[in-house]
């Protein structure tokens, strides 16, 4: 979809093209292949490309203003909204008001848009708590600045180069019910962090130790839902199908939601009737996503990888080649440009 919309060469200079992703147990020296990502373009039409956050905002933001340099107007928190005749006019927390021809909830998880068209509601607590954190290059090994991934009894973590290999991004997840804010901005300490992961491989702890600042956050979810739209205003991205981040997903979904928008709107006069096309092409699919990245946890976690003698069943059971086949093509094999509207 980048690339469609002339991104291209922005990509290949913020990405990493990632390639073969080895698989660790938590507290051993054994390895396993999850993936060859080397494979993703010949496959799937594009590289797959590991990414600071912050770069592809940036990347997006300006190719944004590029179009249209009054496009984004920051400081604006949506609190209501106004339908009419004319349109759809937002509501905001310091009282401004803008009138549109149609509303895009985009607002994330605690969405203000979804609970004004479907009535309050709440985020679930899922059991799991994230850690995250930039490891600087000269602070780790370079046999550790590689995309890879652990898994034990009750936590696993991901890890991949960013920032054209300067950083290595560490993502780990634990089971505990003792932490439910859910923020990215919440700062911890190594010594926490250390503490849920007691026992692991040194390479695991090395990289923990080198994070330049620890943060957690509760994974909360709304569970999808069947409806999206109503009149001239509807959802998109975490406002309607959040997803926890077992298949690192959550970004790649809000980015097809809004190219299939585009279409919709672009192909169909009437907005309330390009506003139901678009949900009728996307619930599936997202609902696919989320649930497919639930199942994800019975892969990541399990009573078997506590020990050295079932670990290897374990993997061998549920990361073999065909059952992974089908999960990635089932992710990467959409086609977001083409798919019916």
């Amino acid at each position: 979809m980048l690339r469609q919309l002339g991104l291209g060469e922005e990509l290949d200079r913020i990405g990493i093209i990632a390639g073969k992703v080895d698989l660790r147990v938590w507290n051993s020296d054994e390895r396993w292949r999850m993936q060859d990502h080397s494979t993703a373009a010949a496959k799937y039409g594009a590289p797959h490309y590991t990414m600071h956050r912050a770069d592809l905002q940036e990347m997006l933001r300006q190719a944004v203003l590029r179009a249209d340099p009054n496009a984004i107007k920051l400081g604006m928190r949506c609190v209501d909204f106004e339908t009419s005749a004319k349109g759809v006019v937002a509501i905001f927390e310091n009282g401004e008001r803008a009138q549109g021809d149609a509303l895009i909830g985009a607002d994330g998880i605690h969405s203000a848009v979804r609970q004004a068209l479907f009535g309050a509601d709440k985020a679930d607590f899922t059991g799991f708590m994230a850690w995250r954190g930039l490891c600087p290059k000269d602070k780790l090994p370079p046999a550790l600045m590689r995309h890879g991934g652990w898994i034990a009894p009750t936590s696993h973590i991901m890890h991949y180069p960013v920032r054209k290999g300067a950083m290595l991004n560490v993502i780990a997840v634990v089971e505990r019910d003792d932490w439910r804010h859910e923020s990215w901005y919440d700062r911890g300490t190594h010594d926490e962090w250390i503490a849920d992961f007691l026992g692991w491989h040194d390479d695991a702890r090395a990289m923990i130790a080198a994070t330049a600042e620890p943060f957690k956050w509760a994974l909360m979810v709304h569970w999808p839902a069947e409806r999206w739209s109503v009149g001239n205003a509807t959802l998109l991205g975490d406002a309607c199908h959040s997803t926890l981040p077992f298949l690192a997903q959550g970004g790649s979904m809000s980015i097809e939601d809004g190219y299939v928008l585009a279409r919709c709107l672009d192909e169909f006069d009437d907005i309330e009737t390009a506003l139901k096309r678009y949900e009728g092409a996307r619930i599936a699919r997202t609902k696919h996503i989320v649930l497919a990245s639930v199942d994800q946890k019975d892969r990541l976690h399990g009573d078997a990888l506590q020990n050295a003698s079932t670990a290897k069943q374990h993997v061998d059971e549920k990361f073999n080649a065909a059952r992974m086949a089908a999960l990635y093509d089932g992710i990467y094999g959409y086609d977001a440009v083409t798919v019916a509207v």
